[in-house]
């Protein structure tokens, strides 16, 4: 028979009776059927079967007494086979908020593939979050945004629940004196008491001024501080339009 076709005559296994069925090679081929019609103990406990057990007596006595080796099944003959894989579903978590990337345990790589390659946008303004040393994001913000007034925020706290009172507390022990709080400025000692289950946003202000060449070593240091504050993110308000920057490392 031909080899572009997998060969089963006669299967019995389990409740097959008497089947035989030719499938396609290097298709994509789908077995259906009700509950209890055999799927299964065709595709698993013949074919797979099968093509494993021919597979393991092709190798060595010593390499077989590694692998284990399924038993004949109950068929007249199979051929066009080629060394087979098995992948059967199974429940792998009970964990409800499991995804799919979770359970086939993909989700780490895909991490790693977007944080590589990936290119962050502000989801507001769409403009690109630039990754750069402290010295080339006063060298950008001198070329520009020249005279103009912006403010230094570094973000603290990024859209997570709580009342944060011991970050506030430990704002005001290093001696800065406001904050932006959900997108609006306030002095730190009139911080409200926040609903614990609301997600809120807390950024340091750094410092405040119009943007010249004379204030280029002030900028220097408030940039360098903001990184510092914000784990190398800084925010920078300028004329009302918030541009994002993030340092290297």
């Amino acid at each position: 028979m031909s080899k572009k076709f997998i060969n089963v005559v006669g299967a019995n296994e389990h409740n097959l009776q008497n089947v035989s069925v030719q499938i396609p090679r290097d298709k994509l081929t789908v077995i259906t059927g009700l509950s209890g019609s055999g799927k299964s103990s065709l595709a698993f406990d013949t074919i797979y079967a099968e093509g494993q057990r021919k597979y393991v007596e092709s190798l060595s006595a010593y390499a077989r007494q590694f692998l284990g080796q399924l038993q004949k099944p109950d068929v007249e003959y199979i051929d066009g086979l080629s060394p087979s894989v098995s992948i059967e579903q199974r429940t792998s978590s009970s964990n409800p908020r499991s995804l799919v990337a979770t359970s086939t345990e993909i989700y780490d790589y895909l991490r790693l593939m977007f944080a590589s390659i990936g290119k962050t946008h502000c989801y507001k303004c769409k403009k690109p979050v630039v990754n750069q040393t402290a010295e080339q994001i006063v060298e950008t913000l001198l070329s520009k945004h020249f005279d103009k007034r912006l403010m230094i925020l570094s973000p603290v706290i990024r859209g997570k629940k709580g009342e944060h009172v011991d970050v506030i507390n430990d704002i005001r022990k290093q001696g800065f004196v406001r904050i932006r709080l959900n997108g609006k400025i306030i002095d730190i000692d009139d911080f409200p008491k926040l609903k614990k289950t609301q997600k809120h946003t807390i950024e340091i202000v750094i410092d405040r001024f119009k943007l010249n060449e004379e204030i280029k070593s002030r900028l220097t240091d408030s940039v360098e501080l903001g990184l510092n504050k914000g784990n190398g993110l800084i925010n920078v308000l300028i004329d009302k339009e918030m541009d994002y920057y993030e340092k290297y490392g």
